[in-house]
This record gives C-alpha cells, sequence and structure tokens, in this order.
C-alpha cells in the first residue's frame, strides 16, 4: 500500500493499542500453565497472532474473539511441531527454549529479515544440555529454517546480555519446567533490561517468581504456571509516536496507558516533557535500554535547537531492516540531517521538512515515525509500502484519519 499524507497537526483523542510486549508473554505463560486463562485487551497483529498460533501448534488450545483469548494451558505435548514466526524476533527467540524444555521435535521457520536475526547465545549453550540444531535448510548462514531435538536439561546458562533481552526472556519461560533448578549467567551488561522486568512481573502474574543474582537470575525447576486472568496494558512504544506528535504541535489526548507500567519506552513521555519544557534543546539519549524508541526519537531530535545524539543503537542493524541506515535515509531525503556512526546517530536540527517520497523497507516502525515526520513538511509525502504497520499497529493509519491526518491510497 503506497499512501500520500497532507501535511496536518493532528487533534483528538487516541486509545493507545495494547502492550505487544506484554501481550506475548502472557499468551505464552497462559499456554503453560495448568488451567484455564482468559486474557483481554489484546490486539491482533501479525505478531501477536504468529504466538498464537505457535502455541497451537505446541498443543494448547487458544479461541481468540474481539480482544479476549481464552487459552487453555498444554495437556498434552506434541511429538513434532512446525512454528511459523512470521517477522517476529519476539516469538522466535521466546519459543525455542519453550519447545526445547517441552522436549519437542520443532522446525521454526519465518520471512522477511527473520531468518538473518542471530539466536547464537542459544546454539552456543543448548547442545550442552541436551539439546541438537539441524540448520539444514537454511541459506547464507541464515538461523531459519531450523530444526531443535532432544530435551533440555537443567544447569548453568551463559548468556551474552548485550544482544537481545530476548533471549533472557526465553530462558526465564521455559527453565521453571525443568527437572532441576537452572541459573542464567550474564557474561555481558544487559541491555532492554526493563523488558526481562516486563516478562518477571507477567511470571509473578502466573505464579513463578525468579529471584535476580549477582550475575543473573536463579530460576527453580519443576513449577508449573498457575493460570491467570486480566488485560493487557497499553503500549508505550505505541504511544511514543503520538507523545512526539505532541511535541512537535499536535494536540492529542492519549489514553490507556499504566502510569505504574514496567515498560522501558515510559521515557518517552519524560524525553518530549524536557524537549518542550527546554525549547526544543538538543539532547543525549542512551537508548541502551529503549531500542524501539530510536526512530520516533530521530524524528524529534530533527527540530532541536542543535546537535542530539542517540547512543548504544548498533543492535539496531539487525532489526526488520538495518533500522539506522533506513531511519537516516528516510528523513535526509526529506530535508534532515542524520549521521550514522558505529554505535550512535547524531542528528542535526533542521527548521522544517520538505515532503517528498520515502520507502517502508517492511519495517513498522518506519512509517509510523515518518507519518508523525509528515505533520512537519513543507509539501506532501508518499510512503511506499505502508502496509508493513501490519506487524505491530495495522489500523495505524485509519486512527491516523481520524485524529485529522489527511491520507490518499495511491
Amino acid at each position: 500500500m503506497d499512501i500520500r499524507i497532507t501535511p496536518k497537526r493532528m487533534r483528538g483523542a487516541v486509545t493507545v493499542p495494547p502492550s505487544k510486549s506484554v501481550a506475548h508473554r502472557m499468551i505464552i505463560s497462559a499456554a503453560l500453565a495448568d488451567g484455564v486463562s482468559e486474557i483481554s485487551n489484546l490486539y491482533p497483529s501479525v505478531d501477536i497472532l504468529a504466538t498464537m498460533d505457535c502455541m497451537r501448534a505446541l498443543g494448547a488450545k487458544v479461541d481468540f474473539k474481539d480482544d479476549k483469548a481464552v487459552i487453555e494451558g498444554i495437556k498434552k505435548v506434541p511429538d513434532k511441531a512446525v512454528l511459523d514466526c512470521h517477522e517476529s524476533g519476539s516469538t522466535l527467540r521466546f519459543l525455542i527454549p519453550v519447545a526445547c524444555a517441552l522436549g519437542i521435535n520443532a522446525e521454526f521457520i519465518g520471512s522477511a529479515k527473520l531468518p538473518q536475526r542471530p539466536i547464537t547465545p542459544f546454539t552456543s549453550e543448548f547442545p550442552k544440555h541436551g539439546v541438537a540444531f539441524d540448520f539444514g535448510k537454511a541459506e547464507n548462514g541464515c538461523s531459519l529454517p531450523c530444526s531443535i531435538s532432544g530435551k533440555l536439561t537443567a544447569g548453568r546458562f551463559e548468556i551474552d546480555g548485550s544482544v537481545s533481552s530476548q533471549f533472557i526472556t526465553g530462558l526465564m519461560l521455559a527453565l521453571p519446567l525443568l527437572d532441576g533448578d537452572s541459573e542464567v549467567v550474564l557474561t555481558s551488561a544487559l541491555n532492554s533490561k526493563p523488558y526481562v522486568d516486563i516478562t518477571l512481573g507477567v511470571l509473578c502474574d502466573f505464579g513463578c517468581d525468579i529471584s535476580q543474582t549477582e550475575s543473573g537470575y536463579f530460576i527453580k525447576g519443576n513449577r508449573k504456571l498457575k493460570p491467570f486472568s486480566g488485560s493487557v496494558e497499553g503500549d508505550y512504544s505505541q504511544a511514543a509516536f503520538f507523545r512526539v506528535a505532541n511535541a512537535l504541535g499536535s494536540e492529542l489526548e492519549i489514553n490507556g496507558l499504566n502510569k505504574n507500567s514496567l515498560q522501558g519506552d515510559k521515557i518517552i513521555e519524560d524525553i518530549c516533557e524536557s524537549y518542550t519544557a527546554g525549547g526544543c534543546k538538543p539532547f543525549d539519549i542512551d537508548c541502551s535500554d529503549i531500542p524501539d524508541l530510536v526512530p520516533i526519537l530521530t524524528v524529534l531530535a530533527c527540530f532541536c535547537n542543535g546537535k542530539s545524539r542517540l547512543t548504544n543503537v548498533a543492535r539496531l542493524r539487525f532489526k526488520e531492516s538495518d533500522r539506522l541506515a533506513v531511519t537516516a535515509e528516510c528523513l535526509n531525503s526529506i530535508g534532515g540531517k542524520v549521521t550514522v556512526l558505529e554505535d550512535c546517530l547524531e542528528i542535526e536540527g533542521v527548521e522544517t521538512f520538505k515532503g517528498g517520497e520515502i520507502y517502508g523497507h517492511n519495517d513498522h516502525r518506519i512509517p509510523m515515525s515518518m507519518a508523525i515526520a509528515a505533520t512537519r513538511c513543507e509539501s506532501p509525502l508518499i510512503i511506499r509500502g505502508a502496509e508493513c504497520v501490519r506487524k505491530s499497529y495495522p489500523d495505524f493509519f485509519d486512527v491516523y484519519k481520524t485524529l485529522g491526518g489527511e491520507i490518499e491510497i495511491l
């Protein structure tokens, strides 16, 4: 889908969609629980539907209607399963350990850039714990398709915390199922720790406590999760687009957020308040814990009075796109001044964007960020491939229009 956005500030009230991060964890935990759970305020993004389908393949019963899922935990584990993760890194990295813990011979497949995203922390540790990986069908060094066999055994797992917190979450979901206690030892600083905190919070709701240690986490085995019913809280990652729109001149009431949330992206509130209260001063932000905010923060930085820096961003090269290069390419093509360094984005402030044409690069956060940039363009902005927002926020552009945005489908 190609669209043309005519520059216009937005006004009105918006309720942000539920947190994809929380929803993934709740669905998987419910599928591993001993009983029936009900999860409400779910949003049918491609990623969430992928996780639901994978849990069905692993033996759970998932009945999803409107915004509610009734999930009956796995009673009988299948001998084999094919798990299609589509483009979801969370689904892949959360469920490899789970399938291994259940002892299922599973084949993991995916699409777009997911096969190129690394799963090295698992392939280096799990063979020490009884699991074999087969990449015979994968091409050019890709991680998918891959097949796993064997049953994971408990013990010590040494994990590089700098690659992705998703590997830690996957272990936290799986290790309580094993016969015996386990220890996750971090061999480097943990990036995106708030996402691990979300995992701990969800697992606590399902009756599983995990202890933090000096070097990582201690996880007791032989634990069965308890069923839990609850609602998924609003997503600060998605709210960030509308919050930055306000900082750039729109007038939006943003609803549906939990002010006590563990989501790291909640910091967008403080960043935008500092921007508006400080007269658009440039900022220097360490993005280790908030990688999803980088594209929209880059848009905001373009309107600071001076040079801003977003640091510790190198791992964004391995998202749905090379998110650093794509963010810079899109913004520079419409008048921004963004420079990509090894582990940093440098952004010089500009007065306005000129408009033009950009490509979504099959990366959901790019069209959404650029739609907010369009509110400060001098002429229309064309976004090619805008349909990729379906990965996390399928009706984003419908919502954008209800808030006064002017969009034409080409």
